[in-house]
């Protein structure tokens, strides 16, 4: 008897850990890539909800696997639907709450999360940023109209009443080129790095991406990380990099 239970938690437990090995390359590949993962701080999260689910499913097979139980398929039916729906209710919210948007805004980045996004006046909208990617996150340029105050107000009175950045407004977007030249006046001098991290891991970074001379804050809601600008370079962003900006 120990043995049918066995195979039947080693078989439910492969079948766990494949859809978990998919699952996983989709978050930390596609919708969190390095280093986004540790700005959102899904890892801690996501991993939990995985855990639990792997372990949950094959150890209830464990526990009602009996090979002439007459209600043995409908358990396992059972046992397998929930497993599903826990699975798949947990895959969603992290699918709903994964980086959408690298908006600048101001005088940095901010990573503006899917379930981040004020969609209010979002078919006022260009076309273009109307959708959000479902391959990983876009940079924008979050542009507040200078020659219209009462717009101005409205988006000044959201951010202090209701935390609404101009970061989360859509129509607020504009292609990132559009504002290279401010881009370069407000990074900041590449060596102030070494003011926030460890001597070590600026040089290992720097040392990756050697046509880095400026940065960029990159503001999200568990870790801030850094944007590499190549101040001589049209294509002014470089890379996210796991590195303290402030």
């Amino acid at each position: 008897m120990f043995i049918y239970k066995l195979k039947a938690f080693g078989w439910h437990l492969v079948a766990s850990l494949l859809i978990a090995a998919v699952s996983l390359g989709v978050v930390f590949f596609v919708w969190y890539p390095q280093p986004l993962y540790q700005a959102t701080g899904v890892i801690k999260i996501f991993l939990i909800m995985l855990g639990i689910d792997i372990i949950l499913g094959p150890l209830l097979t464990f526990i009602v696997y009996k090979p002439k139980k007459k209600t043995l398929k409908f358990d396992l039916t059972v046992i397998v639907l929930l497993q599903l729906a826990a699975f798949a209710y947990g895959f969603y919210h992290v699918y709903d709450g994964r980086p959408a948007w690298i908006a600048y805004n101001v005088d940095r980045f901010d990573l503006v999360k899917n379930n981040e996004i004020d969609t209010r006046k979002l078919t006022e909208a260009l076309p273009k940023y109307q959708k959000v990617s479902q391959s990983g996150a876009r940079y924008v340029a979050a542009v507040i109209p200078t020659d219209d105050s009462n717009i101005s107000n409205e988006i000044l009175f959201d951010e202090v009443s209701y935390g609404i950045a101009p970061s989360q407004r859509p129509e607020l977007y504009q292609p990132l080129d559009t504002l290279d030249a401010l881009l370069i006046t407000k990074s900041k001098p590449i060596d102030e790095l070494y003011d926030y991290n460890d001597k070590v891991d600026v040089d290992k970074v720097l040392l990756a991406y050697p046509e880095a001379d400026g940065y960029l804050p990159l503001k999200a809601n568990a870790v801030d990380m850094t944007v590499l600008i190549n101040k001589k370079d049209k294509e002014n962003v470089r890379e996210i990099v796991d590195l303290r900006p402030w």
